[in-house]
Formats: structure tokens, sequence, C-alpha cells
């Protein structure tokens, strides 16, 4: 899957945060960190959700570009 991210630099480092994905944000000091960091939020937002969703009839349908 793909996610658009949105990445600022700040004084600390870089700000990173998913617009799809209201609330899953991360930071690091180098924008390598920052990503890989916003990849490990993803990927925990995601799964938090489907554990949320129980055992509702959950899809997922595929986008393309």
């Amino acid at each position: 899957m793909k996610y658009p991210v949105a990445l600022k630099r700040t004084e600390e480092g870089y700000s990173v945060s998913c617009p799809g994905l209201p609330g899953c944000w991360s930071q690091g000091a180098t924008e390598e960190e920052a990503l890989a960091n916003i990849r490990d939020a993803i990927r925990e937002y995601v799964q938090v959700a489907k554990q949320l969703a129980g055992e509702q009839n959950l899809r997922e349908v595929e986008i393309p570009a």
C-alpha cells in the first residue's frame, strides 16, 4: 500500500504526517529517519483500525494510480 505523507523541516529535524489517516504523524532527526518512523506509524495505525473494526465484514479495495 502507498500513502501520501507531508514532510516538513523543523528546528528539531523533520515532522511527517499522513493526511489520509487523521492523527497519524511522526518525526525524526533526518528525513530518512522521519520517513522510516511514519512507515511504522502507518503500519500500527492500520493494525489498530482493523482491531477496532472487530468482526465486521472487512474488505480491502485497491485504488489504481
